[in-house]
């Protein structure tokens, strides 16, 4: 049903409204068949680059390709490019059925025929005998499969997904990104997913285009970004991260001699030369047990208990500590004097500005 992948590429792309740049000079290529999400914060300019890729909006400067064609100034209705919205747009009056054919209507095929699509669509994603219901006789995450097959029967070459779980619940927003992302890796479609969560972009996606104040601030894998983050922006927004100051004592082939509030660990030095710098530490890099030894060490300001792990925030010379503990058999209460120390897996250096 759906059409041979196509790759996005974007040169030099820049989108201003009035004074204002919503995406300024960014350049980035989606390889035909790959899952890759925009993420960002509010206003950073990820809807931006998916509404330029749909055509729902024009660059100021710059070239847009799909499928090595250049479309920068075509119409959406000339890109072979279908989207998904957040608000799922299903027509209540019609039933299911006539929803996920109504684009193929529209675009001129004769009834049976978009029937009959319409009805292969839904059996891709898993709604085979719903098709005589209405959108308010669904559940959200049905509506939302519904909306998908929508997409689908249009045989796109790139699909386009604007924050599509925003409106299910915590627990159906798992199960529905895993449909998603099963669909899209077997039919190998190009997918664009637009979202400002950092664990469903890290759960459903090949590459991940992490975007801040206009502009991209990196792109990589989900395990390049977790792990190699290029900045403090980057490890805060992705994961949560503990940021610390530290030194540099002296560099060791790859690895670097690391101060990290009294302790010493070695850690890759990532182009960093001995001096001040910053520490990125994951929530579960950071150790506490209780009881103080000499030195450091720090305090239980809050401990939350969340099932499978516990979650503290802990006071310590190097600021408050943000500490995910998986053990939670001994939870350690509030208030109690503990000792700190870092994995060095979890730990990343990050320049000091």
């Amino acid at each position: 049903m759906v059409r041979k992948a196509a790759s996005v590429r974007f040169v030099n792309v820049t989108k201003n409204y009035g004074a204002v740049a919503a995406v300024r000079e960014i350049s980035f290529t989606i390889e035909p068949g790959t899952l890759v999400t925009l993420l960002g914060p509010s206003g950073c300019g990820k809807t931006t680059t998916l509404r330029l890729i749909a055509g729902l909006e024009m660059p100021s400067a710059g070239q847009i390709f799909i499928a090595d064609k250049e479309v920068s100034s075509l119409p959406a209705t000339s890109r072979d490019v279908t989207m998904v919205f957040q608000s799922y747009a299903l027509f209540p009056h019609m039933t299911v059925i006539e929803n996920v054919a109504y684009g193929l209507k529209v675009s001129g095929v004769v009834k049976q025929q978009a029937i009959e699509k319409a009805e292969h669509g839904l059996k891709m994603v898993g709604l085979t005998g719903f098709g005589a219901r209405l959108p308010s006789e669904l559940s959200g995450g049905q509506q939302q499969r519904v909306a998908v097959a929508r997409a689908l029967v249009l045989e796109p070459s790139v699909l386009l997904f604007d924050e599509p779980l925003s409106n299910l619940d915590a627990k159906l927003r798992r199960r529905v990104r895993q449909d998603i992302r099963d669909l899209q890796s077997s039919l190998e479609l190009t997918s664009v997913y637009v979202t400002h969560d950092q664990e469903e972009a890290l759960a459903v996606s090949d590459r991940i285009i992490v975007m801040n104040d206009a502009d991209i601030a990196q792109e990589g894998t989900p395990r390049q970004l977790y792990e190699e983050p290029a900045d403090a922006f980057v490890a805060d927004f992705i994961g949560d991260a503990n940021l610390v100051d530290a030194t540099i004592e002296e560099l060791d082939g790859e690895l670097a001699v690391v101060d990290i509030g009294g302790l010493r660990k070695k850690l890759p030095h990532r182009g960093l030369s001995p001096g001040g710098a910053k520490v990125a530490l994951r929530p579960e890099a950071v150790q506490i047990s209780a009881g103080q030894q000499d030195g450091g060490g720090g305090e239980v300001l809050q401990a939350t208990y969340l099932g499978n792990h516990v979650e503290y925030i802990v006071g310590s010379p190097l600021g408050e500590l943000f500490v995910v503990e998986h053990q939670v058999n001994n939870l350690i209460e509030t208030g109690t004097r503990v000792t700190i120390d870092v994995a060095e897996r979890g730990a990343t250096l990050l320049p000091a500005k």
